[in-house]
Protein backbone atom coordinates (compact mmCIF):
# COMPACT_ATOMS: atom_id res chain seq x y z
CA UNK A 1 0.00 0.00 0.00
CA UNK A 2 3.02 2.39 0.71
CA UNK A 3 4.20 1.75 -3.17
CA UNK A 4 1.03 2.70 -4.35
CA UNK A 5 0.82 5.89 -2.35
CA UNK A 6 3.85 7.12 -3.51
CA UNK A 7 3.27 5.97 -6.92
CA UNK A 8 0.02 7.98 -6.59
CA UNK A 9 1.66 10.88 -5.19
CA UNK A 10 4.03 10.95 -8.25
CA UNK A 11 1.64 10.58 -10.92
CA UNK A 12 -0.34 13.58 -9.58
CA UNK A 13 2.48 15.57 -9.18
CA UNK A 14 3.52 14.75 -13.06
CA UNK A 15 -0.55 15.96 -13.98
CA UNK A 16 -0.37 19.34 -12.22
CA UNK A 17 3.39 19.68 -13.95
CA UNK A 18 1.13 19.04 -16.76
CA UNK A 19 -1.35 21.70 -16.28
CA UNK A 20 1.31 24.64 -15.83
CA UNK A 21 3.11 23.85 -18.85
CA UNK A 22 -0.12 23.30 -20.83
CA UNK A 23 -0.83 26.85 -19.56
CA UNK A 24 2.79 28.29 -20.06
CA UNK A 25 1.96 27.21 -23.73
CA UNK A 26 -1.07 28.76 -24.25
CA UNK A 27 0.51 31.87 -23.59
CA UNK A 28 3.23 31.47 -25.89
CA UNK A 29 2.33 34.25 -27.97
CA UNK A 30 0.46 36.77 -24.44
CA UNK A 31 2.20 39.82 -24.23
CA UNK A 32 5.01 40.43 -21.86
CA UNK A 33 3.47 36.86 -20.09
CA UNK A 34 5.72 35.39 -17.23
CA UNK A 35 6.03 31.51 -17.43
CA UNK A 36 5.01 29.34 -14.62
CA UNK A 37 7.06 26.72 -13.08
CA UNK A 38 6.06 23.68 -11.32
CA UNK A 39 8.09 22.62 -8.05
CA UNK A 40 7.43 19.40 -6.33
CA UNK A 41 10.21 17.82 -3.41
CA UNK A 42 10.82 14.90 -2.24
CA UNK A 43 9.92 13.65 1.39
CA UNK A 44 10.52 10.87 3.69
CA UNK A 45 7.70 8.61 4.64
CA UNK A 46 7.98 8.03 8.31
CA UNK A 47 6.65 4.90 10.10
CA UNK A 48 8.18 2.13 11.93
CA UNK A 49 11.65 1.87 11.51
CA UNK A 50 13.74 3.66 9.50
CA UNK A 51 12.29 6.01 5.68
CA UNK A 52 13.05 3.65 3.44
CA UNK A 53 10.18 5.25 0.56
CA UNK A 54 9.89 8.46 -0.33
CA UNK A 55 6.74 10.35 -1.60
CA UNK A 56 6.21 13.50 -3.54
CA UNK A 57 5.03 16.75 -2.26
CA UNK A 58 3.87 20.04 -4.53
CA UNK A 59 5.33 23.21 -3.46
CA UNK A 60 3.80 26.59 -4.82
CA UNK A 61 4.76 27.51 -8.29
CA UNK A 62 7.59 29.95 -9.24
CA UNK A 63 7.55 32.32 -12.16
CA UNK A 64 10.42 32.53 -14.58
CA UNK A 65 11.26 35.93 -14.10
CA UNK A 66 13.33 36.05 -17.60
CA UNK A 67 12.58 38.79 -20.29
CA UNK A 68 10.92 37.92 -23.43
CA UNK A 69 12.25 39.01 -26.89
CA UNK A 70 11.46 42.32 -27.97
CA UNK A 71 9.18 42.73 -31.31
CA UNK A 72 9.46 46.36 -32.76
CA UNK A 73 5.79 47.40 -33.96
CA UNK A 74 6.16 51.25 -34.43
CA UNK A 75 2.92 51.99 -32.77
CA UNK A 76 2.90 55.14 -31.04
CA UNK A 77 1.08 53.64 -27.77
CA UNK A 78 3.30 50.31 -27.84
CA UNK A 79 6.21 50.17 -25.21
CA UNK A 80 8.21 47.26 -24.05
CA UNK A 81 10.59 47.48 -20.68
CA UNK A 82 14.04 47.60 -21.38
CA UNK A 83 15.38 45.42 -18.48
CA UNK A 84 13.93 45.15 -14.96
CA UNK A 85 10.84 47.25 -13.95
CA UNK A 86 7.27 46.84 -14.37
CA UNK A 87 4.13 49.16 -15.50
CA UNK A 88 1.79 49.65 -12.33
CA UNK A 89 -1.77 49.25 -13.75
CA UNK A 90 -5.18 49.14 -11.84
CA UNK A 91 -6.30 45.27 -10.56
CA UNK A 92 -9.51 44.11 -10.86
CA UNK A 93 -10.32 45.05 -6.93
CA UNK A 94 -8.80 48.29 -7.70
CA UNK A 95 -5.64 47.36 -6.20
CA UNK A 96 -2.08 48.62 -7.90
CA UNK A 97 -0.54 45.62 -9.26
CA UNK A 98 2.30 45.55 -12.49
CA UNK A 99 2.43 43.93 -15.49
CA UNK A 100 4.82 44.30 -18.59
CA UNK A 101 2.08 44.07 -21.38
CA UNK A 102 2.60 47.29 -23.05
CA UNK A 103 0.30 46.96 -25.33
CA UNK A 104 -1.69 50.24 -24.33
CA UNK A 105 -4.80 52.14 -25.87
CA UNK A 106 -7.31 54.68 -24.57
CA UNK A 107 -10.90 53.58 -24.05
CA UNK A 108 -13.92 55.17 -24.71
CA UNK A 109 -14.13 57.11 -21.61
CA UNK A 110 -10.68 58.58 -22.31
CA UNK A 111 -8.65 55.73 -19.78
CA UNK A 112 -5.20 54.46 -21.13
CA UNK A 113 -5.19 50.89 -20.83
CA UNK A 114 -3.51 47.41 -21.56
CA UNK A 115 -5.25 45.80 -24.37
CA UNK A 116 -6.36 43.10 -21.19
CA UNK A 117 -8.37 45.98 -19.55
CA UNK A 118 -6.56 47.36 -17.12
CA UNK A 119 -6.07 51.22 -16.14
CA UNK A 120 -2.61 52.13 -16.67
CA UNK A 121 -1.33 54.25 -13.04
CA UNK A 122 0.54 57.02 -13.13
CA UNK A 123 3.26 58.86 -10.92
CA UNK A 124 -0.21 59.79 -8.80
CA UNK A 125 -1.48 56.30 -8.47
CA UNK A 126 -4.31 56.98 -10.04
CA UNK A 127 -5.42 56.12 -13.72
CA UNK A 128 -4.06 58.38 -16.14
CA UNK A 129 -7.10 60.01 -17.95
CA UNK A 130 -6.26 61.22 -21.42
CA UNK A 131 -8.32 64.14 -22.90
CA UNK A 132 -9.38 64.30 -26.74
CA UNK A 133 -6.28 64.51 -28.31
CA UNK A 134 -5.15 64.67 -32.47
CA UNK A 135 -1.93 62.62 -31.73
CA UNK A 136 -0.62 60.93 -28.46
CA UNK A 137 3.17 59.33 -27.63
CA UNK A 138 4.88 57.79 -24.62
CA UNK A 139 8.55 59.04 -23.92
CA UNK A 140 11.12 56.31 -22.89
CA UNK A 141 10.79 58.00 -19.26
CA UNK A 142 6.79 57.19 -19.45
CA UNK A 143 5.52 60.87 -20.41
CA UNK A 144 2.57 60.60 -22.12
CA UNK A 145 2.15 63.52 -24.21
CA UNK A 146 0.40 64.61 -27.07
CA UNK A 147 -1.69 67.72 -29.50
CA UNK A 148 -4.65 68.39 -28.08
CA UNK A 149 -7.76 68.56 -30.76
CA UNK A 150 -7.80 71.64 -32.67
CA UNK A 151 -4.07 72.76 -31.83
CA UNK A 152 -0.96 73.19 -33.90
CA UNK A 153 1.26 70.73 -34.32
CA UNK A 154 3.82 71.91 -32.70
CA UNK A 155 1.38 72.67 -29.43
CA UNK A 156 2.39 69.42 -27.52
CA UNK A 157 1.44 69.15 -23.87
CA UNK A 158 2.77 66.64 -21.42
CA UNK A 159 -0.35 64.90 -19.54
CA UNK A 160 0.98 62.44 -17.28
CA UNK A 161 3.62 59.98 -16.55
CA UNK A 162 3.11 56.64 -16.28
CA UNK A 163 4.44 54.73 -12.89
CA UNK A 164 7.12 52.55 -13.51
CA UNK A 165 8.18 50.29 -10.56
CA UNK A 166 11.05 48.04 -10.12
CA UNK A 167 10.70 45.63 -7.00
CA UNK A 168 12.36 42.82 -5.96
CA UNK A 169 11.30 39.73 -7.84
CA UNK A 170 11.36 37.62 -4.65
CA UNK A 171 8.74 40.23 -3.57
CA UNK A 172 6.06 39.75 -5.97
CA UNK A 173 3.78 37.04 -6.87
CA UNK A 174 1.54 36.26 -10.09
CA UNK A 175 -2.18 36.22 -9.65
CA UNK A 176 -4.62 34.04 -11.63
CA UNK A 177 -4.70 36.95 -14.23
CA UNK A 178 -1.74 37.05 -14.87
CA UNK A 179 -0.44 40.21 -12.62
CA UNK A 180 1.92 40.71 -10.33
CA UNK A 181 1.56 42.36 -6.96
CA UNK A 182 3.88 42.62 -3.63
CA UNK A 183 3.36 39.74 -0.88
CA UNK A 184 2.27 42.36 1.47
CA UNK A 185 -0.36 43.93 -0.75
CA UNK A 186 1.66 47.27 -0.43
CA UNK A 187 2.08 49.59 -3.57
CA UNK A 188 5.94 50.33 -4.72
CA UNK A 189 7.16 53.36 -5.26
CA UNK A 190 8.40 54.30 -8.30
CA UNK A 191 12.07 54.18 -9.66
CA UNK A 192 13.08 56.66 -12.30
CA UNK A 193 15.90 53.83 -13.67
CA UNK A 194 13.40 51.73 -15.32
CA UNK A 195 13.45 53.03 -19.06
CA UNK A 196 10.59 52.10 -21.64
CA UNK A 197 11.59 51.59 -25.60
CA UNK A 198 8.63 53.15 -27.42
CA UNK A 199 7.17 51.36 -30.07
CA UNK A 200 7.61 48.31 -29.38
CA UNK A 201 6.57 44.90 -27.32
CA UNK A 202 7.70 42.91 -25.14
CA UNK A 203 7.05 38.85 -26.01
CA UNK A 204 6.32 36.00 -23.81
CA UNK A 205 9.57 34.35 -22.37
CA UNK A 206 7.85 31.26 -22.62
CA UNK A 207 9.93 28.71 -25.49
CA UNK A 208 7.11 26.49 -27.14
CA UNK A 209 9.83 23.82 -28.30
CA UNK A 210 11.02 22.85 -24.43
CA UNK A 211 7.36 23.01 -23.32
CA UNK A 212 6.31 20.83 -26.11
CA UNK A 213 9.26 18.45 -24.92
CA UNK A 214 8.20 19.13 -20.95
CA UNK A 215 5.08 17.57 -22.12
CA UNK A 216 5.82 14.55 -23.71
CA UNK A 217 8.51 13.50 -20.99
CA UNK A 218 5.67 14.29 -18.46
CA UNK A 219 3.22 11.83 -20.54
CA UNK A 220 5.93 9.35 -20.60
CA UNK A 221 6.35 9.46 -16.59
CA UNK A 222 2.53 9.70 -15.93
CA UNK A 223 2.55 6.29 -17.84
CA UNK A 224 5.48 5.13 -15.38
CA UNK A 225 3.74 5.68 -12.46
CA UNK A 226 0.37 4.33 -13.72
CA UNK A 227 2.24 1.21 -14.67
CA UNK A 228 4.02 1.19 -11.12
CA UNK A 229 0.33 0.85 -9.51
CA UNK A 230 -1.16 -1.90 -11.75
CA UNK A 231 1.51 -3.26 -10.96
CA UNK A 232 1.47 -3.50 -7.15
CA UNK A 233 -2.01 -4.20 -7.60
CA UNK A 234 -1.63 -7.55 -8.97
CA UNK A 235 0.89 -8.21 -6.72
CA UNK A 236 -1.30 -7.44 -3.60
CA UNK A 237 -4.25 -9.64 -5.54
CA UNK A 238 -1.65 -12.37 -5.92
CA UNK A 239 -0.60 -12.30 -2.94
CA UNK A 240 -3.92 -12.62 -1.62
CA UNK A 241 -4.43 -15.74 -3.50
CA UNK A 242 -1.60 -16.98 -2.25
CA UNK A 243 -2.30 -16.51 1.93
CA UNK A 244 -5.90 -18.27 1.04
CA UNK A 245 -6.29 -21.58 2.95
CA UNK A 246 -8.13 -24.08 1.33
Amino acid sequence: MDSLYIAMTGAKAILQRQTVTANNLANANTTGFRADQAQFRALPVYGQGLPTRAYTATETSSVDFQSGPVVHTGRLLDVAVNGQGWLAVQGPGGQEAYTRDGNLQVSGQGILMTATGHPVLGVNGAPISVPPMQSLVIGADGVVSGVPVGSPPNAVMAINQIKLVNPPEQTLRKGADGLFQTRGGKPVPENASVVLEPGALEGSNVNPVNSMIQMLQDSRQFEIQTKLMQTVSQDQRSATQLLVVP
